[in-house]
């Protein structure tokens, strides 16, 4: 059980409707998403790659695999954050993202940071 601890990722997301950058007769909706990651374990770890699964209201999927996040590879330490800004764009005003980080440990153990789903919604379109 302690190992759990050793290795723990904890990620909060916040999102946001971009109207400026999206086009509705095309289709076309763009959120902004605000991801934290932070060190909850006790042990560094560097994030190394990520991987999204982005699914609109017609269940149209895009998969999204990467090295790091804008750019970069965050090595954080216990009690560190990281956060940073992207987004995405999809064909109807609602839709979810989940996915996951692939994290390195500064003993060489890898791992993954999992990021449960949260919505994209346009305004007033969900209650």
């Amino acid at each position: 059980m302690a190992e759990s601890r050793k290795y723990h990722i904890t990620v909060t997301t916040r999102t946001q409707f971009i109207p400026e950058q999206s086009d509705e007769s095309a289709e076309r909706f763009v959120f902004a998403y605000t991801i934290t990651i932070a060190n909850s374990g006790q042990m560094p770890a560097q994030l190394i790659s990520r991987h999204w699964v982005i699914t609109d209201a017609h269940e149209k999927v895009q998969e999204v695999r990467g090295l790091g996040v804008v750019g970069e590879q965050p090595l954080l330490k216990p009690g560190e954050q990281f956060e940073y800004t992207s987004g995405t764009a999809i064909a109807t005003p609602v839709g979810a993202m989940k996915g996951s980080y692939q994290m390195v440990a500064e003993d060489g153990s890898q791992f993954e940071a999992e990021v449960s789903e949260f919505i994209l919604s346009v305004p007033r379109v969900l209650h």
